[in-house]
């Protein structure tokens, strides 16, 4: 799963990517139409920063802009940005990668195998699609409580 920080990081740049062009975007703004806790976001804004991807600017007028075009921002990007990592498993970790504790030996282990392809395609994927690529909305699930 997703952290939040991540999920919020992710909306708050698709968010930027709608407005990009079009000036700074004022974090309250940010926060509203995506449903954001303002102070968590303004940690997450301020990180993004640091690492390059915003440009941020104090005062009334100020706000927030991505650093770069969106085609040039990648959803692969974002997550290994907040996350840390793409793989579900330590082990299957290619930056990060750690020893899972109570688990066989990585060379005999079947779901260490498993979770290295699926970080892999995971990664292809995320990597391929960048802030600028469209994204179809899909039908939401219909839950049995919803059903009732």
């Amino acid at each position: 799963m997703l952290s939040q920080k991540t999920r919020y990081t992710i909306r708050a740049f698709q968010h930027l990517a709608d407005h990009w062009g079009k000036g700074q975007v004022q974090l309250a703004d940010i926060a509203e139409a995506q449903n954001i806790p303002p102070k968590f976001l303004t940690v997450i804004l301020s990180e993004m920063a640091r690492e390059g991807l915003l440009i941020s600017q104090r005062g009334r007028d100020g706000g927030y802009q991505l650093a770069l075009p969106p085609i040039d921002i990648s959803y692969g990007d974002l997550v290994r940005l907040t996350r840390g990592s793409l793989a579900l498993v330590p082990c299957a970790a290619r930056n990060a990668h750690e020893h899972c504790k109570n688990c066989l030996p990585e060379a005999e282990c079947r779901m260490r195998s498993l979770m290295l392809k699926v970080r892999d395609d995971t990664a292809s994927i995320l990597d391929r699609i960048s802030l600028a690529d469209p994204i179809t909305m899909e039908p939401v699930f219909e839950t049995e409580e919803a059903a009732q």
